[in-house]
């Protein structure tokens, strides 16, 4: 297994970080906007019945559950950084500034802004979904999964919709993609074959939204937030269930080597990923408020039980679906766990 990023890497004590420092890579890395994608497509053998009834009932709940968000939510509900958008106990930000002794204003500021950028990058994350389910339409062997991967494409321009405009109108900053974000993403649009595609984009970035979604939904306040969120939440559980049933297939059907080149695949994402610790918005945000980046992860690396409190993103839907793929097996189980990524959270 080889590491992501290696140019971009340093230790904060004896944790290594994938950390973007220098504004010329960056503006580099988000100005790459052509990917070369060297991808096959796939006709379905003419076979244009369901093929899979576990995918074609997948696909029947999500033509029920469509929703049009210019109608559904109520754009006329205020959002602003003067009241409190959520539980300030759930963000990094006003944790850190509580303790540097802000003002309350001065906190809710930084928690409308912490929100502004988490929802960016989910944002940013979409617009991605969006391109690589049109791929998988193309590359999907089964009618099922094409009309189940082509249905996914809409929801994925509708969240893309959404957030833009909420982001737009309600909290005026649709902040830049997190470096490390845009690196694991090209790497995920120029990746072959649709195994690493659905691999990467369903049980891997679904399943982190899943998470995120998860706790956004259930600490921020404001209701047309709480509303987009929960309807995003509904979608993405039926994306992450599409990768858990096509890949469930796919990994019945390779060889032992393809198996451990896509269990080295998805660690080498999930590594990168972890190897950011929030360094991307803390150096976005932090000037604003006065912080330090490296100095406030470096306490959280230290805090005890980090493992435990750093994993919960992981073992809220990624870990356990991999798991169940046979994807997590003793030659990455150990690393997972060294790296706060798998924690004693019992996997069934």
């Amino acid at each position: 297994m080889k590491k992501l990023m290696t140019d971009d890497r340093h230790f904060i004590g004896n944790f290594e970080v994938v950390d973007f420092i220098d504004d010329e890579r960056i503006a580099k890395v988000r100005g790459r906007l052509d990917v070369a994608s060297p991808m096959n497509v796939r006709w379905n053998d003419w076979e244009y019945g369901s093929e899979v009834a576990e995918l074609r009932a997948l696909y029947e709940k999500g033509k029920r559950n469509q929703w049009n968000a210019s109608d559904e939510l109520n754009w006329e509900t205020p959002v602003s950084k003067d009241e409190w958008v959520g539980n300030p106990q759930a963000s990094q930000l006003v944790t850190i500034l509580q303790r540097m002794g802000a003002s309350e204003a001065t906190q809710k500021a930084a928690l409308f802004d912490e929100m502004g950028y988490v929802v960016s990058q989910l944002l940013h994350g979409e617009q991605a979904a969006l391109q690589i389910c049109g791929q998988l339409t193309n590359a999907c062997p089964t009618t099922d999964e094409k009309f189940y991967a082509a249905q996914q494409t809409a929801d994925e321009a509708r969240h893309t919709e959404v957030m833009a405009r909420f982001l737009g109108e309600k909290m005026g900053t649709i902040y830049p993609i997190s470096p490390v974000a845009k690196q694991l993403l090209d790497r995920l649009l120029g990746a072959d074959g649709y195994h690493k595609k659905t691999l990467g984009m369903q049980t891997l970035f679904e399943g982190i939204a899943m998470g995120v979604l998860d706790g956004l939904s259930s600490q921020m306040t404001n209701p047309l937030f709480v509303d987009m969120v929960n309807r995003v939440k509904l979608d993405e559980s039926r994306h992450a269930a599409f990768g858990v049933l096509s890949m469930r297939r796919a990994v019945q059907e390779i060889s032992e080597e393809e198996r451990q080149e896509l269990e080295d695949w998805a660690f080498e994402i999930l590594e990168a990923l972890n190897a950011n610790q929030q360094l991307a918005m803390l150096r976005e945000l932090g000037p604003k408020y006065g912080i330090q980046p490296e100095r406030w992860v470096k306490k959280v690396l230290s805090l005890e039980g980090w493992n435990m409190f750093n994993s919960y993103l992981y073992m809220h839907t990624v870990m356990p679906n991999l798991k169940r793929l046979g994807l997590v097996t003793e030659r990455t189980e150990g690393r997972y766990r060294e790296l706060g990524i798998l924690s004693d959270i019992r996997l069934e």
